[in-house]
């Protein structure tokens, strides 16, 4: 949909770049994303980001699931996120393909579970983590340097 690569979200106290890809499953795994449904879909995610501060980067259509890169704020939790989204696309997918609400007895378009992953702009998570566990010890060398120069003197 957009790129946003690189581009932060700036509020008056923080600055973030917070991209989840989040993958959810049609209900039953039923194959209902046919063309005109998929377009259905990506108008619906235009009109989210639009009221919501959902971006959606990416979105890639599968025929039973469907996987989403987005973008969000601090304030939205991953959780509160997929329920925005799954519950406003189902709604208005049903009212859009009545149709599909037959294949999907129970009236849930999508399965309760979705898998969820964030996505690192800059580095893995075994760079981050070799980085963060690096602060400190420039500051930790030269204090302990200085200590055993001055060890001698009484």
């Amino acid at each position: 949909m957009k790129k946003s690569e690189d581009k932060h979200i700036l509020k008056s106290h923080n600055k973030s770049l917070l991209l989840y890809h989040i993958v959810c499953p049609v209900g039953y795994r039923k194959k209902v994303f046919t063309d005109i449904m998929s377009e259905s879909l990506r108008l619906i995610c235009l009109e989210i980001s639009q009221r919501y501060e959902i971006h959606f980067v990416e979105i890639g259509i599968d025929e039973d699931h469907v996987h989403f890169m987005i973008q969000s704020v601090l304030t939205l939790s991953v959780k509160q996120i997929v329920q925005t989204v799954e519950s406003i696309t189902a709604r208005q997918l049903f009212s859009m393909h009545p149709l599909v609400r037959k294949e999907l007895w129970g009236g849930k378009f999508w399965t309760s579970g979705y898998y969820v992953n964030t996505v690192g702009q800059y580095a893995g998570a075994d760079t981050i983590q070799n980085y963060v566990k690096q602060q400190g010890k420039k500051y930790n060398q030269l204090y302990s340097s200085q200590l055993t120069l001055f060890e001698g003197i009484s």
